[in-house]
């Protein structure tokens, strides 16, 4: 028996240098990040995965609990290892702390390039607006869309070049009249959960159990004032006739 791990496709970047790194072997799926939009079908389809993983005693998910997906998870058959994150943001930060921490300084909208390559995103919902709308009525969605954000930062995770996404990112930004920065990234969690590091930081499920609202960061309330960045293209249309 042995260890596999499922992942959402943004984190592809990322989890292959730390595999790279940590030097594990192990077989890895991956989850379309498209799913994020609507978490019962991104629930149906972890769900689906895992009851099709056989001969393996450990499934390691690189998910964060992403609008109630992972509520309900469970293998019957292996032990389930998952960071204890609300969403994807600390395990490229490294912890829910450090994303806490830059999220006091302004609203933040957090990207990377595998956001930009397979999320559903701000970027691209600009890019649609301009060309459906123009740049006034895009102006007014956007900053429908945008709500407490003041700011883009992009996350240099050093598993991808930063010159590839960083004039867009940059661009952009000036158009919303956003401040844009870049902040370092971090592995650490990734590497944790490959070497089997499983601390407080890790929820391990034996097979059978299912994934609880209060398994995940402990139970804490998650901070609402980060989420939502995926609002409703559709929604913001409809306000702004």
């Amino acid at each position: 028996m042995g260890t596999a791990i499922l992942a959402c496709q943004t984190l592809q970047a990322e989890l292959t240098l730390a595999v790279q790194e940590t030097k594990v072997d192990f077989p890895i799926i991956y989850i379309e990040s498209g799913l994020h939009n609507t978490p019962e079908l991104l629930h149906k389809r972890i769900q689906e995965e895992i009851n099709r993983i056989d001969n393996v005693d450990t499934i390691l998910l690189l998910f964060g609990y992403c609008g109630n997906s992972l509520l309900g998870v469970k293998s019957d058959k292996a032990t389930l290892v998952l960071p204890k994150v609300d969403d994807c943001i600390p395990l490229l930060l490294g912890s829910c702390e450090a994303r806490k921490n830059i999220s006091k300084e302004m609203g933040t909208y957090f990207l990377t390039k595998g956001w930009l390559d397979y999320e559903n995103n701000l970027l691209q919902e600009y890019e649609r607006c301009i060309e459906r709308y123009g740049q006034s009525r895009t102006s007014k969605i956007m900053k429908i869309m945008l709500g407490h954000y003041k700011r883009f930062m992009l996350i240099d995770t050093g598993a991808y070049a930063l010159e590839s996404v960083l004039v867009k990112t940059q661009a952009v930004a000036e158009k919303l009249n956003l401040c844009h920065a870049v902040t370092p990234g971090s592995l650490r969690l990734f590497h944790k959960l490959l070497k089997g590091a499983w601390d407080d930081e890790f929820l391990v499920l034996e097979p059978g159990k299912a994934i609880t609202i209060s398994d995940i960061c402990g139970g804490n309330e998650v901070d609402q004032t980060q989420l939502g960045q995926n609002t409703s293209l559709k929604l913001c249309e409809e306000r702004v006739k």
